[in-house]
């Protein structure tokens, strides 16, 4: 719709004060009129068909699209536009197209279409300024034709603000006359020309209502510029340091230019490859789903290349993609040293780093992308000689991007894969043994028959123990028993000795 609404902004005017145009090509104006008046049907057709958001949820039902529409300021509006005010002709003549004019009350949806263009597009200042200028192109066009006919009111030539007679040869062609009053109402609503001054009342009136819409345009133009002007920055500040300010600390605190030449040319590199440093802080506005679902879009083709996340889970994906951190190292700067403590893992996203020894010159070997190194002070592989500390140098050969990987979020990560753990802890043996970092240790064998020696000596022990345990209670039960007996046998003659007591007492009476 942005095509036949606009073509009703430009022409229309452009036809009515310009009464040469609308005479020679009068034909092809009817035909671009009707053609556009189709689309506009065809609007109305499709807005019968355009489902809506209720609540999230896309609403496709008809009857309840044609209800809504049918009730809606919306559809009158529409109505109103497809009037057949053509038939006007019949009355004023076929040379009247302002009886067309309520075909602007269709502006709205161009208001609509630019929205949603500026909402989806990938370059959003661009059309910001685009579609600015395209506004101040439909002002200028519609000054410069109220200017012409103001002039043929008042009399072309009748002094020097007005058109120049147009029987004069040099003022009298159609495109002259049109270049001219645009010329002139740029110079008006711009403001940074002389203008001729004016000598009747409707000149004076002209003059002070474009000097008006001059001072609201000027305003709108600024702030909308200024508003790009601003979202740019703001984008760069998201994107990338502020550079300046760093400048700016280095100068003050006198840093050696050696150095300061080293941040610069850090800097260079992030703008002309359009580095990010900060994903986290653009995105931590999105929920947490979608910004997993970007996170792996941008990262799998590098996750991808790394041997241990290749046939991976896509859970194990997620989990890693989030807590990636992206890192740039500029030529010869180290990426770690050999002995420090490590804290963190490293893949390459690009370029090359080199394994080198430690007088800074040989070279053992060139990692590129797709490879990690430093799993190796991260993972607690028993053996170890080195422990947690870093067991190489491995130094940035030309501008390197990295992704660290901490070394609590990569233990609670392969906590829950416990293959990829495995893979991990060997791949770091392997490597380990190749350096003779890592403490011999039996064979699996030996290891195997030593467990076994073990388990045989604890079985044994544990027999002892119950054939101990065995003996233990046959002997406590046999002594209740004997302690039973000796008791029933106290008690008997307990008994018997009551008994003779008792009969010596009775003779005594």
């Amino acid at each position: 719709m942005i095509v036949p609404v606009f073509y009703n902004w430009v022409i229309l005017i452009c036809r009515t004060c310009f009464k040469e145009i609308d005479q020679q090509y009068l034909t092809l104006w009817l035909t671009l009129d009707y053609l556009s008046d189709l689309l506009y049907v065809a609007d109305t057709f499709i807005k019968f068909h355009t489902g809506y958001l209720e609540q999230g949820i896309l609403v496709r039902d008809r009857a309840r699209l044609q209800k809504r529409y049918l009730h809606s300021s919306r559809f009158r509006w529409d109505l109103a536009s497809l009037l057949p005010t053509d038939l006007l002709y019949l009355w004023v003549g076929i040379h009247q197209p302002l009886v067309r004019v309520n075909r602007f009350l269709r502006t709205s949806r161009v208001n609509e279409a630019v929205d949603r263009i500026e909402t989806r597009t990938s370059y959003p200042n661009v059309f910001r300024i685009s579609k600015l200028m395209l506004y101040i192109f439909v002002l200028l066009h519609w000054n410069a034709c109220l200017y012409f006919a103001l002039s043929r009111y008042i009399g072309f030539g009748s002094d020097h603000w007005v058109y120049p007679d147009t029987s004069d040869p040099e003022f009298a062609a159609v495109r002259r006359q049109y270049y001219y009053c645009f010329w002139f109402s740029v110079l008006i609503l711009t403001t940074v020309g002389d203008t001729p001054q004016p000598t009747c009342e409707e000149e004076f009136l002209f003059m002070i209502a474009d000097l008006l819409i001059a001072v609201l345009v000027f305003a709108y133009v600024v702030g909308d510029v200024g508003n790009v002007i601003t979202n740019l920055r703001d984008r760069d500040n998201v994107f990338f340091p502020n550079h300046e300010l760093v400048k700016s600390y280095l100068r003050n605190r006198y840093i050696s230019k050696e150095l300061r030449k080293r941040v610069n040319d850090w800097y260079q590199h992030l703008y002309i490859n359009r580095k990010i440093t900060r994903e986290n802080e653009i995105l931590r506005q999105l929920p947490v789903q979608l910004q997993t679902e970007i996170a792996v879009s941008v990262h799998l083709p590098t996750l991808s290349k790394v041997t241990i996340f290749q046939n991976c889970e896509t859970s194990l994906l997620e989990e890693l993609v989030l807590k990636l951190t992206p890192q740039v190292y500029s030529p010869g700067e180290y990426v770690c040293r050999k002995g420090d403590v490590g804290h963190e893992m490293y893949i390459i996203k690009e370029g090359k780093l080199a394994v080198v020894a430690d007088d800074g010159v040989t070279e053992y070997a060139v990692l590129s992308d797709g490879n990690f190194f430093g799993e190796i002070s991260i993972l607690n592989i028993k053996g170890n000689k080195s422990g947690n500390r870093r067991t190489a140098n491995i130094r940035s050969i030309g501008h390197s991007d990295l992704f660290s990987l901490s070394k609590e979020d990569l233990t609670n990560v392969l906590s829950e894969f416990p293959a990829a753990k495995r893979h991990l802890e060997e791949k770091g043996r392997q490597i380990l043994t190749k350096m003779g970092m890592l403490v011999e240790a039996v064979s699996g064998e030996e290891e195997q028959e030593r467990m076994q020696a073990k388990v045989e000596r604890l079985e044994g022990c544990l027999n002892a123990l119950q054939t101990k345990l065995a003996r233990l209670m046959a002997e406590l039960e046999s002594s209740n028993h004997k302690l039973l007996a000796r008791v029933g046998q106290l008690e008997f003659e307990m008994e018997g000795w009551t008994d003779s007591m008792s009969e010596e007492e009775v003779s005594s009476y």
